[in-house]
């Protein structure tokens, strides 16, 4: 039987899921992680409107008020880095630019901020919390 998301070859052989099949997994299992740690989601793949902007996997709020945007990389082992490492400059600076949209229609003062990695490799996940900054 196959899982879902899987597609079957010409020859019977079941192929492997997509690179978002996987990644949407992925999500939903960091999703499932942090809910159980407390946090609680507010916005799912937020996008910025037009091209070049960015985009956050998920924005949840931790217990304390802290706005948290989780970017979510999945690998399916830790060669060349692992998948916290894929976080690089440039998707950095796409999540600060995003959430900076984000924050715009929040109503008086921001709230305290931070930037979260979950990594996925394999069957393991690693939550980076406060991984990486706007400053």
């Amino acid at each position: 039987m196959k899982a879902f998301g899987q597609k079957t070859s010409s020859d019977g052989r079941t192929a492997q899921p997509s690179t978002k099949v996987r990644g949407d997994a992925a999500e939903a299992q960091a999703l499932a992680y942090l809910q159980a740690q407390g946090l609680r989601l507010l916005v799912r793949n937020y996008r910025t409107p037009g091209r070049g902007g960015g985009e956050i996997d998920l924005i949840m709020q931790a217990p304390d008020g802290t706005v948290v945007f989780v970017e979510v990389r999945q690998r399916a082992s830790g060669q060349h880095g692992g998948a916290a490492a894929s976080v690089g400059g440039i998707k950095q600076r796409r999540i600060i630019f995003a959430a900076r949209h984000y924050l715009m229609r929040w109503r008086g003062e921001w709230p305290p901020c931070r930037f979260d990695v979950v990594a996925v490799e394999g069957d393991q996940l690693e939550w980076l919390q406060a991984a990486f900054d706007a400053g």
